[in-house]
């Protein structure tokens, strides 16, 4: 394991062996984590901790009132407890194709913190086909926001070099977990509160023959 701390950012150059107890510690205590998945890197905090959401929509700029936040359960069973009912022509959705690299919009119960909620009272659910997130989820008892590492390029949207990562945010987070170079592609969106499966946006994800 090798982890520098520079700027008050430590950055995890394995994150196979890095350990696991300095993440968890972080994100309870409200600090920011940038992560692999099996799409682009994230950016995330315990999804229970208000003031490490509202850091994180500072830190890109949005509003969560009237954007969807979504965050990364550890399995179905653990997205049950945060969704109301869901049917089961969706549970077998995504049962067929999670973990794996789309985003679920799915109805909100109260369990989920008010400051996720918009509007409409809809959440996007993940499940990525890591080790990374799913580790940190499973281990920290409560899931984790996940929103992108977006890129200032005009022309690539998103960052994929974890060291170009590490330079640009050691400032603004606290930790930077390196599992090389990422994807390009965001996860697929799918909208799933209605009758009918609604695609949001064409990601990373192969679009299933429900669409």
């Amino acid at each position: 394991t090798r982890c520098r701390q520079r700027g008050g950012t430590a950055h995890m150059t394995d994150a196979s062996r890095c350990r696991m107890s300095k993440v968890l510690e972080v994100l309870r205590d409200g600090g920011l984590v940038i992560y692999p998945t099996d799409t682009v890197y994230g950016i995330g905090c315990d999804f229970s901790n208000q003031k490490a959401v509202e850091r994180i929509c500072r830190l890109k700029q949005i509003n969560p009132k009237k954007q969807n936040l979504s965050f990364i359960c550890h399995d179905l069973s653990q997205v049950a407890g945060y969704t109301r009912q869901i049917s089961n022509s969706t549970f077998k959705l995504m049962k067929r194709v999670l973990p794996g690299p789309y985003t679920f919009i799915l109805e909100a119960n109260n369990q989920v913190p008010k400051i996720l909620h918009t509007k409409k009272k809809t959440v996007g659910i993940r499940i990525p086909n890591h080790p990374v997130p799913l580790l940190m989820v499973e281990q920290l008892g409560n899931p984790i926001i996940t929103t992108s590492v977006k890129d200032d390029d005009e022309i690539v949207e998103y960052t994929t070099d974890p060291e170009l990562i590490y330079e640009d945010f050691k400032e603004l987070v606290d930790i930077v977990i390196d599992s090389g170079i990422g994807n390009n592609k965001p996860s697929t969106i799918v909208d799933v509160t209605g009758d009918i499966p609604e695609l949001i946006r064409e990601g990373a994800g192969e679009l299933p023959d429900f669409l």
